[in-house]
Order: structure tokens, then C-alpha cells, then sequence
């Protein structure tokens, strides 16, 4: 579903994204990790659009989306989640998934289609998405006075909005407890099970190593390894690079 061929990204003399090959396949929920600074977040950037590439290539479902806007990776079908959350924190957890469908909607079917007859739908989906985040009884609650793991919850519920194809999460497990982490670990199981795809950035090995099918993992800026959790935990580079030496 998504292919990346020698993606790469550099900041001046640094090689943030270092020739960087993967494919993620569909129904798939594919890890990827590395020390900070090992250039997963910029990934996930270019995939989206926020920075252009220095040279290689983002293959969506076989189009090429290289430096592609955001609102067109959108359109595509890739929504994708923050390190740092970016709710509307004035308005309500309900308006902020009206905003998120709505953007992508009216690029597609227009304002009139919506008005006549996507209303209700749109609403339906909506309600589906907050019970899915727990969050059904604070619809009318300003984002800003959720709790940090509602924020998180609700901050993958817009991503959902939008009713991508493929789920980029971007260290969607940070700032949580365990019990939130192993909440979190199931609403990815279950999006998977409903057919989504899943591209997760994680530091909580926790939730990488019980959730993934596969993992690539970084370290300035270059993939040193890839292959199945169980491949990944015991591979000497990624314990020396990120795990923790092979001694440990």
C-alpha cells in the first residue's frame, strides 16, 4: 500500500532521512522506531507533505505522492496523528471532528452534496468515533479542558474523521500511563481488524512489540534493521542502537 524508494531528507550537512527503503502492505500495522533523532518523525513528514524531499520517492496504492500538498496526501487517504497535539482547544471534542470530516468532504463531494444529504451520516460517524474514544459523554466539552490521554484519544478519533486508508501515528503512546497504553494497544488492534493499515511511531516498546506485525528500525537517519518483533528484539544492532546493548 505504501512504498518508500530511497527517501531521503537533508537539513544542511545533516542527513535526517538517509536512502531510506520500506513497504508497508495493506491491513498491515507496521512499527517504526529508532533513538531520538533517528529520523522517524521527519518520515512521517515527508510521507505527508510537510517537507519536500531531497531525493527519492512516496508511492501510495501505486500513485506517486512525492511532495505531494498535505490536503492532497489527505484526499489520498492518509490521515495521521501529532507528537505534539494540535486539537482546537476552543473548540468542542465534537467540533473538532466536524472540522476534520468537513475539510475533507467538501473536496470531495462540495458543500451543496454535504448540505442535502451527508449531514446525518456525517453526525453518525462522528458518534461511532467518539464512543470508539471513549469520549461520547464529552462531545460538547472544549478540547482544552480534556484530560493529556483524552486529548490523545481524541486526537486519533480526527485523524479517523477523515476516513483514511492508512493511519500514520506519530508517538501516539507519549505522556500515557500503562493502563491508557494498553487501551491504546486495543483501539489499534481493532482498527486493524476493521481493515485499516497502520504505520505506528513508537517509543513505548510495550505497544510496538504487542501490536506490530513488522518493524523497521532507524538510527541517523539510515534502516539497520527489519523484520518480525520477535526478529527485531533480539537483533544485536537494535539492542546496541536503541534497546540497550546485546549484554544488557
Amino acid at each position: 500500500m505504501l512504498e518508500l524508494h530511497s527517501l531521503s531528507k537533508h537539513f544542511g550537512g545533516v542527513r535526517a532521512v538517509d536512502d531510506l527503503s520500506l513497504t508497508v502492505g495493506q491491513g498491515e500495522i507496521f512499527g517504526l522506531i529508532g533513538p531520538n533523532g533517528s529520523g522517524k518523525s521527519t518520515t512521517v513528514n515527508l510521507i505527508c507533505g510537510v517537507f519536500p524531499t531531497t531525493s527519492g520517492a512516496v508511492v501510495f496504492e501505486g500513485q506517486d505522492i512525492t511532495d505531494a500538498p498535505s490536503h492532497r496526501v489527505v484526499a489520498a487517504g492518509i490521515g495521521r496523528t501529532f507528537q505534539n497535539i494540535r486539537l482546537f482547544g476552543d473548540l468542542t471534542v465534537w467540533q473538532n471532528l466536524w472540522v476534520a470530516q468537513n475539510s475533507v468532504e467538501e473536496r470531495q463531494t462540495g458543500w451543496l452534496t454535504r448540505w442535502l444529504g451527508g449531514q446525518r451520516r456525517g453526525r453518525d460517524y462522528a458518534g461511532e468515533l467518539l464512543k470508539f474514544a471513549g469520549l461520547a459523554d464529552r462531545a460538547n466539552e472544549l478540547a482544552r479542558n480534556l484530560a493529556f490521554g483524552e486529548q490523545r484519544r481524541l486526537e486519533m478519533a480526527r485523524a479517523l474523521a477523515a476516513r483514511p486508508k492508512l493511519l500514520l501515528l506519530d508517538e501516539p503512546a507519549a505522556g500515557m500511563n500503562a493502563e491508557e497504553v494498553s487501551q491504546l494497544a486495543t483501539r489499534i488492534r481493532a482498527l486493524r481488524d476493521h481493515g485499516m493499515t497502520i504505520l505506528l511511531v513508537e517509543h513505548v516498546m510495550e505497544l510496538v512489540m504487542g501490536v506490530t506485525d513488522r518493524i523497521a528500525v532507524l538510527n541517523f537517519g539510515q534502516k539497520i534493521a527489519e523484520g518480525a518483533p520477535a526478529e527485531i528484539r533480539s537483533d544485536p544492532a537494535v539492542r546496541t542502537a536503541y534497546l540497550g546493548t546485546a549484554d544488557a
